[in-house]
């Protein structure tokens, strides 16, 4: 910023919303200092200052009833303000750790499913199975998307059971359970169930509760599933009549049931 401008009134503007923006995500202020800021930078408007009230999210504040009153302030805010806060939410979305707040704030400002996933599609594309130090935001859209029921969930979804992190593969797991797309789900979870390259009883455990909660069959995968199924399982016995094994299903033994 230039000299001329330091003092114009752009410039008084743009010291003020700095000013506010540290203060609202310096955990070492008192609450009331960091909502006189938040409110500020509310009245500001501006997709700084917005971006702004997106970063609070990010920080977290000893004392944990003030942070969560203050994290449900600035969410209703930011619902109020409606498509506006689209571009901000957005930038926040690709830079931040965490995002479980942000994704709760997407499903609220935008009208269609279609427009959620759009957006949760743009994050992952820059977080792709594989190695990353901090998965937490991979295991978070994860999770999101197992709370959305829409037919192009699994594409975006499968190709993260080959992630590196174990936890990423479980929500993975959990997110084509819960959308229940057995077309696109049945048979890649059954092939990685079988994988020597997977090694997590977790994640055999949760695809096996999936298949028997959801009751899809086993197909030609029977042999190979009955060699790894764990101990609170059980494949179902064959029907006499049935001329293979295509019907066969997973089962929770009884004691699994209690």
């Amino acid at each position: 910023m230039g000299f001329s401008n330091l003092f114009s009134k752009d410039g008084r503007e743009l010291r003020a919303r700095e000013k506010n923006i540290a203060r609202a995500i310096n955990k070492w202020s008192q609450s009331p200092d960091r909502l006189k800021a938040l409110q500020s930078l509310s009245e500001d408007g501006s997709p700084e200052a917005l971006y702004g009230l997106l970063r609070r999210f990010g920080m977290m504040y000893d004392k944990t009833i003030d942070d969560e009153q203050e994290k449900e302030w600035v969410f209703e805010v930011l619902v109020e303000k409606g498509a506006t806060v689209l571009g901000p939410l957005k930038k926040y979305l690709f830079s931040a750790e965490s995002i479980t707040w942000p994704l709760r704030l997407l499903d609220k400002v935008v009208a269609t499913k279609e427009e959620v996933i759009a957006m949760v599609e743009e994050v992952l594309a820059r977080h792709e199975p594989g190695y990353e130090r901090d998965p937490t935001k991979k295991i978070q859209l994860m999770k999101h998307l197992e709370g959305i029921k829409h037919p192009r969930v699994s594409p975006l979804v499968l190709p993260y059971l080959a992630d590196m992190d174990e936890g990423v593969r479980c929500a993975a797991v959990d997110a084509l359970v819960g959308q229940a797309d057995e077309p696109a789900a049945r048979l890649p979870l059954l092939e990685h169930f079988v994988s020597d390259k997977e090694d997590s009883l977790r994640i055999r455990l949760r695809i096996a509760e999936g298949f028997a909660d959801l009751g899809w069959t086993l197909g030609a995968e029977r042999a190979a599933v009955e060699k790894r199924l764990p101990d609170a399982f059980q494949i179902e016995p064959r029907d006499p009549k049935a001329k293979d094994a295509a019907t066969s299903r997973i089962k929770k033994k009884p004691a699994a049931k209690e």
